[in-house]
């Protein structure tokens, strides 16, 4: 019929890459709907023995780990081992970048007794790491071989706090131009420590500086209102 004709178009439009008019493979069309969902990190994802980059994100892999990338199907695509992912994790964050672990959630033997043996294997985010956030036996210790220097691995910033930051100028007494009170909130996941303070700062924004000099915070968060001065501080000190 005439719906179903129509149904089946949408469905091969979808499939379609517009830009070089072939078909996406599962594979593909999955990692297109998780990268949908994290457009911000650098997904590592697992396909067998191997973790594989797609697209930009393995263009940015093969700048940042020194590795090979070439075209597969619709992307551009790059390796690496699985024994060797919490190294190069580390590189890319050292580097600056948010990075996505996605792994099966089903084993090639466990799909090959169950009744869908033909289809994809199932993805899904486990981890997602940033400067302040990376820590835990995942990374670190559990895929430890031979092969890699134990120094290579537990080198940290010795401090990597995650700092958040608020504000509040609202019936402040005696309040001059430009005043307000902030409150912040430092945390240490690597030990659990916690640091926190509200205070009352200046237009100059002198407090706010001297705690995020103290700090060095490797990460910041902010809300989504923040007054001009504040923004202004952090954007400078962050630049540096």
């Amino acid at each position: 019929s005439l719906k179903s004709y129509e149904n089946t178009q949408n469905a091969l439009d979808t499939n379609l890459n517009k830009r070089t008019k072939s078909i996406y493979t599962p594979l593909e069309l999955q990692f297109i709907e998780m990268k949908k969902q994290y457009k911000d990190a650098v997904l590592c994802v697992e396909c067998g023995y191997k973790y594989r980059f797609f697209g930009e994100d393995a263009e940015i892999a093969a700048r940042e780990l020194n590795i090979y990338c070439h075209l597969d199907h619709n992307f551009m695509t790059a390796s690496i081992p699985s024994h060797r992912l919490f190294v190069h994790v580390r590189r890319l964050v050292a580097k600056g970048h948010k990075v996505g672990v996605i792994k099966q959630m089903e084993t090639a033997a466990l799909k090959a007794a169950g009744e869908n043996k033909s289809s994809l294997f199932s993805r899904k985010l486990t981890a997602l790491y940033t400067k302040s956030t990376l820590i835990g036996e995942d990374i670190l210790f559990k895929q430890l071989d031979d092969a890699v220097d134990v120094e290579e691995v537990t080198t940290d910033v010795p401090d990597n706090y995650l700092l958040c930051c608020c504000e509040n100028g609202e019936n402040l007494r005696g309040r001059k131009k430009g005043d307000i009170v902030i409150g912040i909130m430092a945390i240490q996941p690597t030990t659990g420590e916690v640091i926190f303070d509200c205070f009352r700062d200046s237009a100059s924004r002198s407090e706010l500086e001297s705690r995020v000099l103290r700090l060095q915070p490797v990460e910041i968060i902010l809300p989504s209102r923040l007054s001009d001065q504040s923004e202004k501080l952090i954007s400078s000190i962050t630049s540096m």
